[in-house]
């Protein structure tokens, strides 16, 4: 009995050392990969921020190209009909969208949701008022009527340009 009993007073407190040396390397490896995980993080948005920020102002150039008054002032020729123009600007913007179709990995959904809002918004500004006019109609007559249609509101693009800069602010 008493073998048993000098054996416990061994294994016992031998036993709680070693439980306690576990709990310490556990928590020592614990820290260290938490430590890594941090780092890697913060590589990792060294890397990622300027990528999302770059995203963000491609698709403001994007919605600023788009906006009824910078497009048909870009691309107005007296040459072209009404509807040589109505394509031409829809070409155009549906270019400009595409372009830019992977910056929505970079944003929210809400924020994409409105860029593709304003994308569509526009596009049915240009059908609206070139659905308004007579078929010998001129480029110069739907661009005057894009810019009347559009000149006491505040379009979509705008609308989404200011949503972008609000995400931009609470983001980063």
């Amino acid at each position: 009995m008493e073998m048993v009993y000098d054996l416990l007073k061994i294994t016992i407190p031998a036993g709680l050392v070693l439980y306690l040396a576990y709990l310490l390397v556990r928590s020592f490896l614990q820290k260290q990969l938490d430590e890594i995980a941090f780092s890697v993080r913060q590589k990792n948005q060294e890397i990622v921020v300027p990528i999302r920020l770059q995203a963000y102002e491609r698709i403001v150039l994007l919605l600023e190209r788009i906006t009824p008054a910078n497009l048909v002032s870009r691309l107005s020729s007296s040459d072209y009909s009404a509807e040589e123009f109505q394509h031409i600007l829809i070409h155009e913007i549906r270019n400009e969208f595409n372009h830019n179709l992977s910056q929505q990995v970079y944003m929210s959904d809400s924020a994409w949701t409105y860029v593709t809002t304003a994308v569509e918004q526009t596009i049915s500004v240009i059908n609206s008022a070139a659905n308004s006019l007579d078929k010998e109609a001129k480029g110069f007559d739907l661009a005057r009527n894009i810019l009347e249609s559009t000149a006491g509101e505040e379009d979509t693009s705008k609308q989404a340009i200011r949503y972008i800069k609000e995400e931009i602010q609470d983001v980063f």
